[in-house]
């Protein structure tokens, strides 16, 4: 495969959109701002759909089909 990490850029980059979207939901919380809040959520949905990229890069670069 010509990704050698095997998906671990994609997982830590989606650990980042996860901690960056969840202080971003927090902060809009605290100060009533719901878009804030929206672009928390949204980072956080990105960070999952990255993390489960990394696996499926795992799985694939491991052979387990």
């Amino acid at each position: 495969m010509a990704d050698k990490d095997n998906g671990f850029s994609d997982k830590m980059k989606g650990a980042v959109n996860k901690v960056k979207g969840e202080a971003k939901d927090q902060w809009g919380n605290a100060t009533n701002d719901t878009s804030m809040q929206a672009e928390g959520k949204f980072d956080k949905a990105k960070g999952d759909v990255q993390d489960k990229i990394g696996d499926v890069k795992d799985k694939f670069s491991n052979g387990d089909r």
